[in-house]
């Protein structure tokens, strides 16, 4: 079974993934899989022939989980949305050092529930579950992931509402 964790940069994945793995559980990092798949470069965000690198990774034999942005381009069998309030994320990005266009961007992707609607458009209901990341750790958030998908938890998306911060962007 393969359970993919996505989100937009800032919503917690890549810490959630590493609570799993200190709980003994193997996560993949996604980001270690694509260079190959780089087709080009568009305002400093790397251009990926995903439906390749998704061959790529199938053909692997992954099993388990899968952390990244593009995890809900997989094939998976239950799919995890972090999400985070875009001011907070906001904050998460500006403290890496990310540009002002680049936190922009990530908090607009957010507001707007890009990486929800894709994944919305790609799954069944049942398969999905969003996590609001904004106050809880990831030890919380990495219970919340075991539970969904141990069948603990029924499926749950689109309750998470950022539009008011859309005009605050």
């Amino acid at each position: 079974m393969l359970t993919g964790i996505t989100g937009t940069p800032g919503s917690g994945k890549t810490t959630v993934a590493e609570t799993l793995r200190k709980r003994g559980i193997r996560v993949l990092d996604l980001k270690t899989t694509v260079s190959p798949f780089v087709i080009g470069n568009e305002d400093d965000s790397d251009i990926i022939d995903t439906d390749a690198w998704a061959d790529s990774v199938i053909k692997s034999g992954i099993d388990g989980f899968a952390e990244g942005m593009l995890a809900h381009y997989l094939p998976c069998d239950k799919l995890i949305i972090l999400r985070c309030r875009p001011d907070v994320l906001k904050e998460r990005l500006n403290s890496r050092g990310y540009s002002s266009e680049k936190i922009r961007e990530n908090a607009e992707a957010e507001a707007l529930d890009v990486i929800l609607i894709e994944a919305v458009n790609a799954y069944k209901p049942e398969q999905l579950f969003e996590i609001d990341t904004t106050n809880i750790d990831a030890e919380k958030t990495a219970d919340l992931i075991l539970a969904f998908t141990e069948g603990k938890l029924p499926a749950a998306f689109g309750s998470i509402d950022w539009s008011e911060y859309v005009m605050n962007l």
